[in-house]
């Protein structure tokens, strides 16, 4: 088949990206200014994002296909590169990992994401997530000469090199039985009876279940995320905590839903009994962490949990349920991070919980944004947290899993305790020693659209149809 311009359509806005991520990391070499190379970055996405409503369309014989689903997804992977970007711009300086490639590796990753969301075919899929993943695991352990962040690298690449093993396998094992690789293929063969005639197809549903669950840190399958998010740069542990994430569900969604959705009784049985695990886990552990950003990794995995209830229900509306959870989760995980940035210091690293106490009466703006982030993360009204929350739960409730919300809200209600006893060290105790918080208009520019967000969400959630219209 002879390419076309018209071809090429679909795939633009990743072109570009590529081109871009490119540039940036040449630029390293002639520009000594990184705050140069980090508007270049955030121009470069800003562009790309606008390019996003003009891109549908398939191409390459059905490998990519750009509709409203990838679409939204892309959405959220753009906005959190453009975030993380304005809460690095300062923060990496004072961590002394000033690279120029960071900003270049944070434009591979999402083009990775991007092609993951957008992959008809299970081979561009997988190539999507080696692009992504390789360049978060370089990420990860940028800071060189922190033995924290090596060790969570190390971590993070051993147990996604596993995972990637998984898909491969679920990848090869599916190939064998339906002979191909492509989505809307192997949904046909499924329509056409093929389920009947080999149920050796549920083993490459499980693989596909473990490969994605490594993705998006569903209990059992969880043990890199507390290390790599610790040690992580915190700029870098917000954009590994929603983008990769989010990726992995759009992926979770778009295997399970097109390719096998025939199957939703045998892979929501799968998923219900790691939803609940990672609910209980997520939750139960986060009780007892007093670093931050260790807690807020266990707070991910819970998320994760809740989130996996919309895929579950095996309906639209569980899907764009799911969808929303995702985009509100961006806003207010970013933003209590970014938060965490500001409180870095040349003396402080603001990720003990101690380093809160009295936060309220020192600098009572940047306190309320935490607790606006804090009771968003919870699920209290009037944030995002509780509209994400409320279409995820009604969409399992109408699929007939009350019961399984019911848990989820218990675990919810769990949460309450950790995230709210920040708060408390913020409003209720006295501070004992000087905070001084690093800021620059990057920063408070970011803060300023998570901490908008999640309340306009919050107050007005007909916001979030402008996402997807």
């Amino acid at each position: 088949m002879q390419l076309e311009l018209s071809h090429i359509g679909p795939i633009i806005p990743e072109i570009l990206l590529t081109i871009s991520a490119l540039i940036v990391l040449i630029a390293d070499l002639f520009i000594k200014r990184k705050e140069t190379i980090a508007l270049m970055s955030i121009l470069t996405l800003t562009g790309v994002l606008l390019m996003l409503r003009g891109s549908s369309g398939t191409t390459f014989g059905g490998m990519f296909v750009s509709d409203g689903y990838s679409i939204f997804f892309k959405l959220i992977f753009l906005l959190n590169a453009i975030l993380t970007v304005l809460i690095s711009v300062r923060y990496i300086t004072i961590e002394n990992v000033n690279l120029g490639e960071y900003y270049s590796l944070i434009l591979f990753s999402t083009l990775g994401m991007m092609i993951m969301a957008s992959a008809g075919d299970l081979i561009t899929l997988y190539l999507g997530l080696e692009l992504m993943a390789l360049s978060t695991y370089v990420l990860a352990g940028i800071i060189r000469h922190d033995l924290r962040s090596n060790e969570g690298a190390i971590k993070y690449f051993l147990l996604g090199g596993f995972s990637s093993a998984f898909l491969l396998y679920g990848i090869s094992m599916t190939y064998g039985l339906t002979g191909t690789t492509e989505i809307r293929g192997i949904a046909i063969y499924l329509s056409e009876g093929g389920f009947s005639e080999s149920r050796i197809l549920l083993l490459g549903i499980v693989l596909f279940a473990v490969a994605f669950s490594f993705k998006i840190a569903l209990v059992p399958f969880h043990m890199w995320a507390p290390d790599a998010y610790e040690g992580a740069p915190t700029s870098i542990t917000a954009f590994m905590s929603v983008g990769p994430k989010a990726a992995g569900f759009a992926v979770l969604g778009r295997v399970f839903f097109d390719a096998f959705g025939g199957m939703h009784l045998e892979w929501s049985s799968i998923l219900i009994p790691l939803s609940i695990l990672t609910m209980a886990v997520g939750n139960i552990v986060a009780l007892t962490q007093t670093n931050i950003k260790r807690m807020l990794a266990y707070s991910s995995i819970a998320h994760a949990g809740y989130a996996v209830l919309g895929v579950i229900a095996g309906t639209d509306e569980g899907l764009r349920g799911m969808m929303n959870y995702m985009l509100i989760y961006a806003f207010m995980n970013i933003g209590a991070f970014a938060t965490v940035i500001m409180l870095r210091s040349e003396g402080l690293r603001g990720e003990d919980i101690t380093d809160y106490e009295g936060l309220a009466k020192t600098h009572p703006l940047l306190s309320a944004l935490m607790l606006i982030f804090m009771f968003s993360l919870t699920g209290i009204p009037p944030t995002a947290g509780f509209i994400g929350k409320f279409y995820v739960f009604m969409s399992a409730i109408d699929a007939g899993y009350t019961w399984l919300v019911v848990i989820a809200v218990i675990f919810s209600v769990v949460s309450a305790y950790f995230y709210l006893r920040i708060v408390m060290y913020m409003y209720m105790r006295e501070p004992k020693r000087e905070v001084r918080i690093s800021t620059s208009p990057a920063l408070s520019i970011a803060l300023t659209v998570t901490g908008l967000a999640t309340l306009l969400i919050g107050v007005f959630p007909s916001v979030l149809f402008w996402f997807v219209s």
